[in-house]
Parts: structure tokens; sequence; C-alpha cells
């Protein structure tokens, strides 16, 4: 598992453009999901996510990771996050309920496992039959009832709810070893 980590690192190091597309790739829909829970939006999330990524890059070179990676790439978009909500918060010289200081590292572990199980959700949403993830996300991501579904799709009530019941199914049988 070291060496592992250390050739991550030395791939990283040495300006490996597939190494660090890898590494983006397999953690940025996370890292997003877990920044938007610190700053209440999902399209700054993706800012502050994609700048860590730049700035990684950029500093490939001198970077010391002593831990795994995904425990650096979290501590560090989290810092990012603080980071951020502090400039903020100097500008906007308002007070907030920002509680962010006194996170406690037990608290930073159970998000990154609840950031892990939603990700393991997307991705099992995202390999089910098309018509069938059409449907389930209009219902549970835009909130459509199913008759509107129905007829935004000409079909009827009853193939909604089969289609979203099947996603249900899926869903709890590929979670259903999945521990947290």
């Amino acid at each position: 598992m070291k060496n592992n980590i250390n050739k991550e690192i030395t791939s990283l190091r040495s300006g490996d453009i597939s190494a660090y597309e890898s590494l983006f790739r397999q953690y940025y829909a996370a890292l997003v999901l877990f920044a938007a829970k610190y700053v209440s939006d999902i399209d700054l999330a993706r800012e502050i996510v994609q700048d860590f990524f730049v700035r990684l890059y950029e500093k490939r070179v001198s970077i010391s990771i002593d831990v795994s990676i995904k425990s650096y790439l979290y501590r560090s978009v989290y810092n990012s996050c603080i980071n951020y909500l502090n400039q903020r918060n100097i500008h906007e010289k308002h007070a907030s309920n920002i509680r962010l200081e006194s996170v406690m590292e037990e608290d930073v572990e159970n998000e990154i496992m609840t950031i892990d199980l939603q990700q393991k959700i997307f991705e099992i949403i995202e390999e089910l039959p098309l018509k069938c993830r059409q449907i389930f996300k209009m219902n549970r991501f835009e909130g459509l009832k199913n008759e509107e579904i129905a007829r935004m799709l000409n079909l009827s009530k009853r193939t909604v709810e089969t289609q979203i019941s099947k996603a249900l199914k899926i869903l709890r049988t590929r979670l259903s070893g999945y521990e947290m």
C-alpha cells in the first residue's frame, strides 16, 4: 500500500498527466460534494475544487504528502473551504454561524464516509437503464410527481411508478453490503 501511494505521488511529481487526470476523475465529484457541505453552493464548491486541482498541479514538484492521497485531498479541500469562508467573512464584515473552525477530525471523517456513500449512490444511479435513470432523476432530483413525469414523457403513471420502484430496488440491492 505504501509503495502504491509513493508511486502515485512520484508519478504526480514527475508531471505524469495521466496520473493527474486519474486523480482528478477519481475524486473530483466527491470533493465537490464535500466542499458544497461547507460553502452551501454547488457552483462555488466546483470552483474551489477546480482551483485546488490547479494549485496541486502547479505545486506538484514540491508537495509533501505523508498521509494517503485521499486524506490529503479532503484535508486540502477542507482548508480551501475554510480559507474561502474566512475571506468572505472579512469582506462582508458579518458574523455568521460558521462553526467550521471547531470541526473535529471525527466529523471530517464522518463527512468523508457520507460523501463516499453519496458518490456510490450516484454511481449506481448512473448505471441504471436509461429510461429508469431518467424517470428516477426527474422524481428524486427535480421533485416532479409521477403524474408530471408521465405527462412529460408520454408514459402511463403506472410505468413511471414501476421504473421508480425498479430503481429503488436496484439501489437497495447494490447498497445492502455497503458499510459506512
